[in-house]
């Protein structure tokens, strides 16, 4: 893990240089609305360190992942009534295309299943 990764866009969000209006900023992480939204609320929550996947940020920094998944819930309450889907992908064959850990928040419709 390095604290960013001068190439990764996520980490440019993070730090602000990107200038993303943020939906939430937290000592450890960041909120932003998705660009290509899959939902009526779709907002990715990244932790402000480089961490590859979920599963890289879990074993590193396990509070940073509980305060994610925190403000994801926070995200929730305000925009979608307490409901959502909070979806990681890791790996390319399951949809990563950003290698930063990021959460989807996904709410403010029905979410059927399976998804897909």
């Amino acid at each position: 893990m390095a604290d960013s990764d001068p190439d990764c866009v996520f980490c440019s969000i993070a730090s602000g240089a990107a200038g993303v209006p943020l939906v939430v900023d937290t000592a450890g992480v960041v909120a932003f609305r998705d660009v290509n939204p899959q939902a009526p609320i779709h907002v990715l929550v990244v932790p402000k360190a480089h961490y590859r996947d979920v599963s890289s940020l879990a074993a590193a920094e396990p509070a940073v992942l509980a305060e994610l998944v925190a403000v994801g819930q926070q995200v929730a309450d305000a925009e979608a009534g307490g409901a959502f889907r909070l979806v990681f992908n890791t790996g390319a064959r399951a949809g990563q295309r950003v290698f930063h850990v990021h959460g989807h928040v996904l709410g403010g419709r029905f979410l059927g299943w399976p998804p897909g």
